[in-house]
């Protein structure tokens, strides 16, 4: 069964949470194309919560190439250390403390809570201590640790979008050209392994986990 996510809001508006400069874009990032080269009154607010120097400036310039098609944007780039987050913990907490006082979204995209990576995982703690009526939706980075596990939420991607989604990601993101595992081989792989298991005629999908979700008929 399809379910269509967002067809009864008028103006939605979308939260996506990252770590990292380019997670968003992996995790997620043909979703937001998806969504919004079909509706033209999405509100996207955007974060990336470890990212400074080049890494702050490539976050800032790729989120505005993936959020073109957005009626209001909003790109927040905050500066704690990479890979300390979770030694950061009261001062990640506050920032969603105010991020859910001035964020009321209609979906959220953030880390795979079971993913190995401990910023990671904070972040996706904390979004379900902020956001505990909102619809979450986990998003997987593939990396060294093997923490890919089975999702069971599929979003069909055109050709067209899985290859948008690589290229932004391959010309944003010049500072991770040189790692082994930041190629195109490894991207559009995966979105053609989770269009298999979502039996998509269009042959891709990007894949999220979802704890909880209350279905009204």
């Amino acid at each position: 069964m399809s379910l269509r996510l967002l067809d009864g809001n008028d103006a939605p508006h979308v939260l996506a949470i990252g770590c990292h400069a380019d997670d968003i874009e992996i995790g997620c990032g043909g979703t937001l194309l998806n969504l919004l080269g079909r509706r033209r009154d999405v509100t996207v607010t955007w974060v990336v919560l470890a990212a400074d120097g080049d890494r702050a400036a490539e976050a800032e310039a790729s989120a505005r190439s993936f959020l073109t098609g957005a009626r209001q944007s909003r790109v927040i780039v905050e500066s704690f250390r990479d890979g300390f987050l979770p030694y950061s913990g009261p001062a990640v907490k506050e920032f969603f403390e105010r991020l859910k006082g001035e964020v009321e979204p209609d979906l959220i995209l953030t880390h795979f809570e079971g993913d190995r990576h401990q910023d990671h995982r904070l972040v996706a703690e904390l979004t379900w201590n902020s956001y505990r009526h909102h619809p979450i939706f986990e998003y997987e980075i593939p990396k060294y640790d093997g923490d890919l596990a089975n999702p069971a939420v599929f979003v069909p991607l055109t050709e067209e979008t899985a290859q948008q989604k690589v290229a932004l990601l391959r010309e944003h993101f010049v500072s991770q050209g040189a790692k082994h595992w930041f190629d195109e081989e490894l991207f559009l792989g995966l979105l053609r392994l989770r269009g298999l298991q979502a039996n998509e005629p269009t042959r891709y999908a990007e894949a999220f986990h979802c704890r909880k979700l209350t279905l009204g008929f």
